[in-house]
């Protein structure tokens, strides 16, 4: 039960009072973010994406994929070639992550050590 002036925020069937909370649970894992910001960059095939994104599965890459796109963050385009070839982009919801996840790279930048 929530007081009246509380939203309640859905993702993956499952209900959070934070905000915060619901979006860590969407981006995370090891790879959505990295995926999301590859095809904020540019628009990719799935062999192309699985190339950038070291040591993803081919299930698990399929997996968020799916994810991202039933939560319309991306966009799967198939195109009627034979072999058929499939493309992913970032859609206008998705773009808006751009900004937190360049914070992120850069909070990363000048506070982890890097080694060269």
């Amino acid at each position: 039960m929530t007081r009246s002036n509380e939203k309640i925020y859905k993702f993956n069937e499952k209900e959070y009072k934070c905000p915060l909370e619901a979006s860590m649970d969407l981006l995370a894992g090891k790879w959505r973010s990295l995926i999301l910001w590859h095809l904020i960059k540019e628009d990719l095939r799935f062999s192309q994406i699985q190339k950038i994104v070291p040591g993803i599965s081919k299930k698990v890459l399929s997996e968020h994929l799916r994810v991202l796109e039933q939560n319309d963050l991306i966009k799967r385009t198939v195109f009627p070639e034979v072999p058929p070839r499939v493309e992913y982009s970032i859609t206008a919801k998705g773009k808006t992550l751009e900004e937190p996840l360049d914070i992120l790279e850069n909070w990363a930048r000048e506070n982890l050590e890097a080694i060269e």
